[in-house]
């Protein structure tokens, strides 16, 4: 007779004071027990994938913004960017650069989740919850390692891409050239410029994220369990949580975007440097330039995330 094989054991019922990423990685990243690295890598893929795509074009304005300067500025806004750059190259010209920062999306998510979930799991009390302080410091344990592991060299391409573009030098022919010709004249160093205020912003940006998650879906559902798990009320939650974290985030933002320009190297003796040279030549007023382009697309980015994932773990 065939002997059917027990049941693996039930997941854990999660904490009264889950969050909502803790949700996600319940109906998403671990859905079932048995699930192998295959599974969690192929819905991280397409949950970057599809993320970037949608936003891509509202971070290449938010890019260009960032890098004109306030004396002599090319744009008068984002739809005076949009237009002009659909106008100059296309439609596909609010896509330059996007190649590493559409790949690299599935490497952001892997390593946010991953260093998350990691210290998370450390820091449960004995009933397996996790106080506020404990999701802030684990969110920012997964936003130092999306930082160093993807965010870094990925937008260090996306930007110096788009500012040649922007400044007509005809250095790169795309991302890949781009890639290829700094790691050969700079070294790995080249693509890891401005690490530190990325990893500053990515820090802050979880640790924000997490908890105003948590009270945003407090605040739509209460308690209500299955409500909890909506794609739909999840979607919200992030999107508002996305938006305060630009808030706080938008001066190293502003500062890691300018250490990675094309003529930074000559301009910046340091991270410190620059943000000192931003401060006297153009006023604190600067540090929140492309707020608006940077919120919507980061409002999209973590509303699609926690929209995305329980719906994929349904076919996946």
């Amino acid at each position: 007779k065939l002997v059917r094989a027990p049941r693996p054991a039930a997941l854990p019922q999660l904490g009264a004071h889950c969050t909502p990423f803790d949700q996600a990685l319940e109906m998403g990243l671990r859905s079932d027990p048995s699930e192998g690295p295959l599974k969690t890598f192929v819905k991280g893929f397409l949950t970057g994938f599809i993320e970037a795509i949608i936003c891509y074009p509202t971070e290449f304005i938010k890019t260009q913004l960032q890098l004109q300067s306030k004396s002599n500025p090319e744009y008068t806004g984002i739809l005076d960017c949009a237009k002009k750059t659909v106008k100059a190259n296309g439609a596909m010209g609010l896509y330059r650069g996007a190649a590493p920062l559409i790949i690299g999306s599935s490497g952001k998510q892997a390593a946010r989740w991953t260093g998350y979930t990691a210290v998370a799991n450390q820091l449960k009390d004995s009933k397996g919850d996790l106080s506020m302080v404990s999701r802030m410091i684990a969110g920012a344990c997964g936003g130092v390692s999306e930082a160093v592991f993807a965010v870094t060299p990925i937008e260090t391409l996306k930007t110096r891409v788009t500012d040649d573009m922007r400044r007509g030098t005809g250095n790169y022919k795309g991302s890949l050239d781009a890639c290829v010709k700094i790691l050969k004249s700079e070294g790995p160093g080249g693509l890891y410029r401005g690490v530190a205020p990325t990893i500053a912003k990515q820090a802050t940006n979880q640790a924000v994220r997490f908890p105003t998650q948590f009270f945003v879906l407090k605040t739509l559902v209460g308690d209500d369990k299955e409500q909890q798990k909506s794609p739909i009320y999840n979607g919200i939650a992030g999107a508002a949580a996305g938006a305060v974290s630009v808030i706080l985030t938008m001066p190293q933002d502003t500062v890691k975007t300018r250490m990675q320009g094309e003529e930074a190297k000559k301009l910046y003796k340091g991270t410190m440097d620059c943000a000192m040279q931003i401060m006297k030549n153009e006023g604190p007023a600067f540090f929140y330039a492309g707020t608006w382009p940077r919120m919507i697309r980061v409002s999209l980015d973590v509303g699609i995330t926690f929209c995305v994932f329980p719906l994929l773990s349904r076919y996946i």
